[in-house]
């Protein structure tokens, strides 16, 4: 079962995959965000839970200083910087053999921040910014390409797909050839079908149902899960109360063969996965 080893390049860093499902770690300094929103707004409170994550099992960090949740507005570049600049420095001089990721899809934002010390930009509009491509293949970070629908601001007012699997794939699918047309290293680019980006319910499970529809592509596959609408929908819970919904996603991507599993509860989740790959890797 995927035998060959596989790394993805973020800067320097030379992540393995194929071994293990990784677990991204997600620091939000954001007010808003729709989960963590206010309780790591400063950059003390951010560094300090980003080296829990670290400590609890976390292989990579994602900061990010908008929130992209369904209707949020868009944060002004300069203030997004203010927000995640000085997070990211500090990461980088604690923690210098740790990939860390940008999470923003305009690329000044994403510029300063590989400045800082991140080696990996996550790009939910994959490339969106016609800058960003650029950044990218300048500084030979890492990219993660995403597929949404619209903007976060509507992108939940109606989506529609006739095959969403097909067309979500076809979308990255372009977006990895627009990235390599750019002079982007195949082995630094990463796929994220966008689970709750411009998707109902039964989009987001269709998607996960199929997620080894997205290894053809021959890049890294990371899905995001975690406490998202659509697991408080099927398990009943509100926001803060969907660990074990977010678990039983994060087992099944670990089964499928995921390669990274970006989440808010790190502790937790790399014992997931932990368990189920000792499992589906289990050699007798």
């Amino acid at each position: 079962r995927m035998a060959e080893a596989v790394v993805w390049r973020c800067g320097p860093h030379v992540v393995p995959l194929r071994r293990r499902t990784l677990v991204m770690g997600i620091v939000n300094v954001t007010p808003d965000s729709f989960s963590d929103g206010g309780s790591y707004s400063s950059v003390d409170d951010a560094v300090k839970h980003a080296t829990q994550m670290v400590a609890e099992g976390a292989d990579l960090l994602d900061v990010g200083g908008e929130s992209t949740r369904p209707g949020s507005e868009v944060v002004p570049p300069d203030e997004e910087m203010h927000r995640v600049v000085p997070v990211i420095r500090r990461l980088a001089d604690d923690l210098p053999d740790f990939p860390v990721s940008v999470d923003t899809r305009k690329s000044d934002v994403a510029a300063a921040a590989l400045d800082a010390g991140a080696t990996i930009v996550n790009d939910i509009s994959a490339g969106g910014d016609p800058a960003m491509f650029g950044v990218v293949a300048e500084t030979g970070a890492g990219l993660i390409l995403m597929h949404m629908k619209g903007e976060p601001k509507t992108m939940q007012d109606d989506p529609t797909y006739y095959d969403v699997v097909a067309e979500v794939r076809g979308f990255l699918g372009d977006r990895i050839q627009a990235a390599l047309a750019a002079g982007i290293d195949l082995e630094r680019l990463c796929v994220d079908p966008g689970i709750g980006f411009g998707k109902t319910l039964e989009h987001n499970l269709l998607i996960l149902r199929d997620i080894r529809a997205f290894h053809h592509l021959r890049v890294p596959v990371l899905v995001g899960p975690s406490r998202k609408r659509f697991i408080g929908t099927i398990i009943g819970a509100e926001v803060d109360d969907r660990i074990e919904g977010t678990a039983g996603v994060v087992a099944w991507c670990a089964a499928e063969g995921v390669d990274i599993v970006r989440v808010h509860d790190v502790k937790e989740m790399t014992r997931v996965v932990r368990m189920v790959d000792a499992i589906a890797r289990a050699r007798g």
